[in-house]
């Protein structure tokens, strides 16, 4: 009796996240795959069942294949880019080193600022005129187009969502780092382990669950940016930051195919899926 008082208790604390969940998750997730077989006729003055059409229509189509694969181009290259920076940055702001707090404070400080806030700033940055190319000049460097740039616009997002993001993945891995024992560090350093031996050796292995979590969350979170494509670059140029969060706005509100675009959604939801449950593989296999 007092253990489902218990599980009542703690059923009525969770129920307002698990409502949210429901009504803000999982009801548009099955609204949106229910649409997705549905298209809209003129003919018949309403929406009418299609099936898989959107589908197969999705999959002939040129331009989300390319979206599809600039999606994945742009995951693989982010990916690394940003757990490496962000486990690196971990273990130096761990150390008892002068300044160590400030310059981890720094390395936070863009979490608090919104996304299309810092697609704002570094749209002045990556300006023709802008503070990035008068660095170069300084270097003696030709001015770069950056944004407009069909090789340079996937890596000038890449810098701009490792600005915003490595500080925050950073902070859970110094978590992680803090909770490896003084003992194991000391035992380290008494058989003469460099710092460089002691973060592979030590460091690493026991931060290998918040790294795991990092790994999966950030592709996730890269998966579905929207606002920085949206804002600098359209998709553009030529379709080569058309990430697929952008390319499912375009088709719901720009060419008004809200059925295709739940189509999309769907598909975007499954690589999502697929590519976390391979990292999960993977990361079950190492351990």
């Amino acid at each position: 009796m007092k253990k489902q008082r218990q599980g009542l208790i703690a059923l009525a604390f969770l129920a307002p996240a698990l409502i949210s969940l429901a009504v803000l998750r999982i009801g548009p997730a099955i609204y949106a795959l229910f649409e997705s077989f549905y298209a809209e006729s003129l003919l018949r003055g309403g929406r009418v069942f299609v099936g898989l059409s959107n589908y197969t229509d999705l999959l002939a189509n040129k331009d989300f294949r390319q979206s599809v694969g600039v999606t994945l181009l742009f995951t693989v290259l982010v990916n690394p880019i940003q757990v490496v920076a962000s486990f690196l940055l971990a273990v130096l702001f761990t150390q008892r080193a002068p300044g160590a707090r400030l310059w981890r404070t720094l390395v936070i400080l863009p979490i608090a600022t919104p996304p299309a806030v810092s697609a704002v700033i570094w749209s002045v940055i990556y300006r023709p005129d802008g503070i990035a190319n008068s660095f170069l000049a300084r270097l003696g460097l030709p001015d770069q187009p950056f944004l407009t740039s069909a090789s340079q616009v996937l890596p000038a997002l890449i810098v701009l969502l490792s600005w915003i993001g490595v500080g925050y993945w950073m902070l859970f891995l110094i978590a992680g780092i803090q909770d490896i024992p003084d003992e194991i560090r000391e035992a380290a350093l008494l058989d003469g382990a460099g710092a460089w031996r002691r973060m592979i050796s030590v460091t690493l292995p026991l931060v290998r669950r918040p790294l795991a979590f990092v790994l999966v969350a950030d592709t996730v979170s890269n998966l579905l940016v929207f606002a920085p494509v949206q804002i600098l670059t359209k998709g553009g140029p030529n379709g080569f930051s058309n990430l697929l969060m952008y390319d499912v706005y375009t088709r719901a509100y720009a060419l008004g195919d809200i059925h295709v675009a739940q189509a999309e959604v769907v598909l975007l939801v499954a690589l999502t899926l697929a590519i976390v449950a391979g990292q999960f593989r993977l990361l079950r296999g190492d351990q």
